[in-house]
């Protein structure tokens, strides 16, 4: 098959979305498909045109930016082309542009699958009102010109105002989840720079610094867990600094977040690259998803450390809650409660035994080998031949 991908942020952006996609994208060359990705050169130096890992990747031109979104002019006459030339387009939403190409797909007769990872919530203010309108009229047109729409999970559609009006053709498929192997002396490398035998336990948090992410519910959270273990560190993984749109966020924040580094309790470790991850996980132990909004689907990370033998404790977002309630592993804590969080987070490191699950097992459910297959029958039914 001949697969176009379609999203507004591409690798090396990373966000959940971006690793989702450059995961399937791999996955799908490996099972001999063609892949192309057409994406936004939102960074000036970046080449217009490469191939990375076997797929080759269209950047667009940016003329501006709006809130976290971007404007590319030449987008649509782009996509007429790359459509055209293509057996299916997978587009990734949210994105601004996708009922333009999900018309273009109807137009040429190729079927056009919608990925949809979350809600859009930008923070309050008059304009991002405007965007959010704006955003959700054009995943509106989007869902109705799509052949099919995908979710992580039947728990975030039945509870998502978008998905919940397109369920006759709605399809869940889990997310691919892979890390690298790594070795006992990265682990050890690891644990030895970031004090993890001196500081423990250690709790993990892998994220942007967003508003959405709850960062707060951790710091309030913090103060009844090292009550209990005085000694214990936060290793906050993920872009921290000049976060498009979270200044705001992080000025509040910070102030809070210095006296716990200057304690020892805190540190930011910034964005890793999968090797790092791969060493980062089996030196937790326990991972936090306590996000806040539906912008949050799943939580990816929540499975990278599972299958490193790590429990989590999640929200109970509809999607963020599945990965625990599925697999055993954790305990889902109330939506922005500090105090449920912190007694989930003390109940796990009191039985870690008890929430140990079976990483194989899951490791083998989110391999991306496993999720294209499921998207490759998907398009078979949607009458691509491969």
């Amino acid at each position: 098959m001949k697969i176009l991908t379609v999203l507004t942020y591409y690798r090396p952006h990373t966000s959940g979305l971006t690793i989702y996609a450059e995961r399937l994208a791999r996955a799908f060359v490996g099972r001999g498909h063609q892949v192309t990705v057409m994406t936004t050169q939102y960074d000036p130096s970046l080449p217009r045109e490469e191939i990375m890992d076997g797929v080759r990747v269209v950047r667009v031109p940016v003329a501006a930016r709006v809130s976290k979104g971007v404007l590319a002019p030449t987008f649509g006459l782009v996509a007429t082309k790359l459509v055209w030339g293509h057996d299916v387009v997978q587009l990734h939403l949210p994105q601004f542009d996708a009922p333009g190409v999900a018309f273009r797909a109807r137009l040429f007769g190729k079927p056009a699958v919608l990925t949809y990872h979350c809600d859009v919530q930008l923070p309050k203010t008059f304009f991002n009102r405007i965007v959010n309108k704006v955003v959700d009229f054009q995943n509106n047109m989007a869902g109705i010109l799509a052949n099919h729409i995908v979710t992580y999970t039947q728990d975030y559609a039945d509870n998502s105002p978008y998905l919940s009006r397109f369920a006759s053709k709605l399809t869940p498929i889990l997310p691919p989840v892979e890390l690298p192997v790594t070795t006992l002396e990265g682990i050890s490398a690891f644990a030895e720079t970031h004090l993890v035998k001196q500081r423990s336990p250690v709790i993990g948090m892998a994220a942007r610094f967003a508003s959405e992410k709850g960062v707060e519910v951790l710091l309030d959270a913090l103060p009844i867990v090292l009550r209990k273990y005085p000694k214990a560190q936060v290793l906050f993984a993920g872009t921290y600094q000049n976060v498009m749109g979270e200044q705001a966020y992080s000025d509040r924040l910070m102030p809070r977040i210095r006296e716990y580094e200057l304690r020892g309790h805190w540190k930011f470790l910034g964005n890793l690259d999968p090797i790092q991850m791969a060493a980062y996980y089996p030196n937790l132990d326990v991972i936090t998803v306590p996000s806040l909004n539906s912008t949050e689907a799943f939580g990816l990370v929540q499975i990278e450390a599972m299958i490193n033998g790590v429990p989590s404790v999640p929200s109970a977002l509809p999607g963020v809650r599945q990965p625990v309630k599925m697999h055993g592993m954790g305990i889902v804590s109330e939506i922005g409660n500090a105090e449920s969080l912190a007694e989930s987070i003390l109940e796990v490191l009191d039985n870690k035994e008890k929430y140990s699950g079976d990483p194989e097992a899951i490791k083998k459910a989110y391999a991306p080998e496993s999720v294209v297959m499921e998207y490759e029958k998907l398009f078979e039914k949607l009458g691509v031949k491969g």
